[in-house]
């Protein structure tokens, strides 16, 4: 059940399709690049960690870029927000390919990041303003399967863009497709969110509204959880290009291919998450999606210690991805339903965890070396750990409490 007639007009096909779209384009920027990463490392005549650290410098941006824009979504609308992010994000993604040295490439894509984060938190608190119930976690579902697709796909796509260009050009693509997304969004996007449910206050109301979200445990939980198990993607993307294709010997195209497979097990896993979640149990789907990101991380962590041989590597990436996959549905639509008016700032939260995490684990990876397993292994699992953790303490204590 939509919320008003604007709503029913603006969740059309044309405008749902854009949404997902702009979910995709930030965390697709974020690794685009990964398969030409090392020729990058040389060519800026830095260090494996320095190199990593445009990464890290993406996350972060993605992850602080959504705290801004989401507060400011649910005060001013999600239009305009979401437009100057596609703007900004365009001319950041050409000071990224003409980036003459490694610190003007890492400021280049915080910045990068900051803007990308426009279309993610958006596109989540656009479709709280739209959908309700099996709708919204359908909607989330299909957001899921799609963002973290364009995370775990853009390598592929960045390995076949390398057979005809550089690092330089698959940032100059990046530029083009903000302009394309651009003119999209001012033809498709209509506002979503009515000026009379619209929050007012400034900075107190924000603050207010940060304190009432957090208070919650089963939002807490469930942000932890995502955040957790996105940690532990995200050093899986930092680690695994130096892994497969130093340690492992793989070519650029074939470490592309290797990302291809681990993509149709993330979109296969997404929406059966998001069926498990609607259908069976929202949190039995994150205990079944963090089992899975747990198996996958012994993989890695076991293949560090005893040496283990490229299928093993592969499958416990697989499952990993997967996993991730199949809990995510549930993370999101439990800490995004039962705050409409605040749709935004916790989409915010959500994001930030996410990417947050994300940006502080994928430079870990790098500790060991380039071609150590081992680093990976043990950033996986541990954040696997504590997502576990986040379940039992939290999330399953709000879902006993709420049966009562």
């Amino acid at each position: 059940m939509q919320h008003s007639l604007k709503s029913k007009k603006t969740a059309g096909v044309a405008f749902s399709t854009l949404l997902m779209l702009l979910t995709i384009f930030g965390p697709v920027s974020m690794d685009l690049y990964l398969p030409v990463l090392p020729a990058l490392t040389e060519d800026m005549h830095t260090t494996t960690s320095s190199a990593q650290f445009t990464l890290t410098a993406c996350l972060i941006g993605l992850a602080l870029g959504q705290i801004i824009t989401g507060p400011l979504s649910d005060r001013y609308g999600r239009r305009m927000p979401v437009l100057i992010g596609v703007v900004a994000y365009s001319a950041a993604s050409l000071l990224c390919a003409f980036s003459p040295n490694i610190i003007t490439l890492v400021i280049a894509r915080l910045v990068q990041g900051l803007a990308g984060a426009a279309g993610i938190v958006i596109a989540q608190a656009a479709g709280r303003d739209v959908y309700e119930g099996g709708a919204l976690i359908r909607y989330y579902g299909r957001l899921t399967v799609l963002g973290g697709l364009a995370a775990v796909v853009g390598p592929v796509i960045g390995g076949q863009l390398a057979r005809i260009t550089d690092w330089h050009g698959i940032f100059i693509f990046l530029s083009i497709v903000g302009v394309v997304m651009l003119a999209a969004t001012l033809l498709i996007f209509g506002e979503t969110l009515p000026a009379g449910r619209r929050t007012d206050g400034g900075m107190a109301q924000i603050s207010k509204d940060f304190r009432t979200l957090l208070s919650n445990r089963l939002f807490t939980g469930s942000v932890l959880i995502a955040g957790l198990t996105y940690a532990a993607l995200f050093a899986y993307l930092s680690g695994a290009t130096y892994i497969l294709q130093e340690t492992f010997g793989l070519s650029p195209q074939a470490y592309s291919i290797a990302f291809g497979t681990n993509s149709a097990g993330f979109m296969v896993f997404g929406y059966l998450g998001g069926v498990a979640a609607e259908h069976w149990s929202e949190q039995g789907s994150l205990t079944v999606g963090i089992a899975m990101t747990a198996i996958g991380s012994l993989g890695l962590l076991f293949t560090g210690l005893f040496s283990l041989p490229l299928p093993v590597v592969i499958a416990s990436l697989f499952t990993l991805a997967s996993g991730v996959a199949f809990a995510a549905p549930a993370t999101t639509s439990l800490s995004m339903a039962d705050y409409p008016d605040l749709a935004g700032t916790a989409s915010s939260i959500l994001g930030c965890a996410r990417f947050g995490f994300g940006g502080f684990a994928a430079p870990l990876v790098g500790l060991g070396g380039s071609q150590a397993v081992l680093p990976l292994g043990i950033v996986t699992v541990g954040a696997t750990a504590l997502a576990f953790l986040a379940q039992i303490m939290l999330v399953q204590r709000a879902g006993r409490e709420w049966s009562l």
